[in-house]
């Protein structure tokens, strides 16, 4: 590797996080062993640096996914009415995004009924996090007449300052919906200026992101202080479970291309293999797409008009992923705080994750994290204190999230073209 590459790797805002957070833990376990000049005040000013770091994230949440959820319902809109073809690829992306979800939930309360937390490991973790890290209401814990409430908040701008998530995520889908059918007079301007606060929002977080690595540390700092290097086993436990879950859900992927897209495994394994090696190498989506349409053209028998139309559809407002990783996140934060996961939890953390994942398709990779799995937290009822610590070791399963979405791309790719495909010139050619 030369120089200058092994410069770029290292300048990775990812490895920073994940590197400050090896360092703050091990700083921490050492000056656990050891001592640690000033004492009880050194660790509450530390502690104190963690907490204004995630207060900074945290203060974002509300007009960020208001504005992304309005804008992403918005942009679905304009393409569903492209046409037809549009609209059966749009269809198809709802209906695999609802299916994922479900499987979302159900793979991940398998695996920790299979392979729990380490409850010590966990007690060291938590004991470590930022604030005091209280339990929010459960959203399931008022029964079924609370939580149909809580769907229509009377007041949008209580329900905000009282992280009423899930209130503002209907009314923001009512409101993104309902601008849809206003003029295009009306429209443009309204949906600019949610543009622009959404892509106001962005920037300020990626400012605090700039501190990512300041913030983990001294989250990690306080962790190590408090626990020791225990809490690391349950880190590793994480980043198992989610990527198992990921990875699941590749699997399951590839039975839904077969099934509904009527072609054999063989060919679309052997037709999707580039484009999730690029996706491996890249995590980005984005960078997959030309491999995408060369394999779908040339290997699965999709038209050129099917593929230059479907697949860049799906880069911009399909990433099935999303829903499996942030409820799988989210179920490990409960497990972890041993919070009890209700169907009316459950079920509101599946609602908030599927609108979630309409708004914050393309965001960067430590945006689209917080962005994404805070306000499904906060619709759970779950503390975000411990996010920082997870969002550090989001390395590993970020790449199966990227090679997930492309053979899912590839997937429904393959069913909005319909007819069964060609012969496989693959098999022909005797590649």
């Amino acid at each position: 590797m030369s120089r200058s590459r092994t410069a770029a790797v290292m300048s990775s805002l990812s490895l920073q996080v994940l590197a400050a957070l090896i360092a703050g833990l091990a700083a921490g376990a050492a000056a656990q062993a050891w001592g640690i000049p000033g004492g009880a005040g050194t660790v509450a000013l530390v502690e104190g640096v963690g907490q204004l770091w995630l207060n900074a994230l945290r203060m974002t949440i509300i007009p960020l996914v208001f504005s992304l959820l309005v804008t992403g319902i918005a942009s679905i809109a304009d393409a569903a009415a492209t046409g037809r073809l549009a609209l059966k690829a749009v269809i198809v992306f709802a209906l695999l995004l609802v299916g994922a979800t479900i499987y979302g939930i159900v793979a991940s309360m398998g695996l920790h009924a299979i392979w729990p937390i380490d409850p010590e490991g966990g007690r060291l973790l938590l004991a470590g996090a930022a604030g005091d890290a209280a339990v929010r209401e459960n959203v399931g814990g008022g029964g079924l007449a609370a939580f149909l409430t809580s769907l229509a908040p009377a007041n949008p701008i209580r329900a905000a300052a009282d992280d009423a998530i899930l209130g503002i995520v209907v009314f923001a889908i009512v409101f993104g919906f309902a601008t849809t059918r206003l003029s295009a007079r009306l429209r443009q301007p309204l949906t600019v200026f949610f543009e622009a606060v959404s892509e106001t929002m962005i920037v300020i977080v990626h400012w605090v992101l700039r501190a990512a690595p300041l913030g983990v540390f001294a989250l990690s700092l306080g962790v190590g202080l408090r626990a020791g290097l225990g809490a690391a086993g349950v880190l590793g436990h994480y980043v198992a479970i989610v990527s198992l879950a990921l990875i699941g859900l590749i699997l399951l992927t590839y039975v839904v291309a077969v099934v509904f897209g009527r072609v054999t495994l063989r060919r679309f394994a052997r037709a999707a293999a580039p484009a999730q090696v690029v996706a491996f190498s890249t995590q980005s989506s984005l960078a997959c797409l030309p491999v995408m349409v060369e394999r779908a053209i040339d290997r699965l028998g999709v038209s050129p008009a099917t593929a230059g139309l479907v697949l860049p559809l799906a880069v911009a407002i399909f990433r099935i992923t999303s829903t499996v990783a942030n409820l799988a996140v989210c179920i490990y934060v409960a497990h972890l705080y041993g919070i009890a996961l209700t169907p009316g939890v459950l079920f509101a953390g599946a609602v908030a994750a599927l609108a979630i994942s309409v708004g914050t398709v393309g965001l960067p990779g430590q945006v689209s994290f917080f962005a994404s799995i805070a306000p499904i937290a906060l619709a759970m009822g779950l503390p975000l204190e411990v996010l920082p610590l997870l969002l550090a070791v989001e390395v590993v399963p970020d790449i199966f999230r990227t090679v997930g979405n492309v053979t899912a791309d590839l997937a429904a790719v393959r069913i909005v073209e319909g007819r069964d495909a060609t012969a496989d010139p693959e098999a022909a050619s005797g590649i």
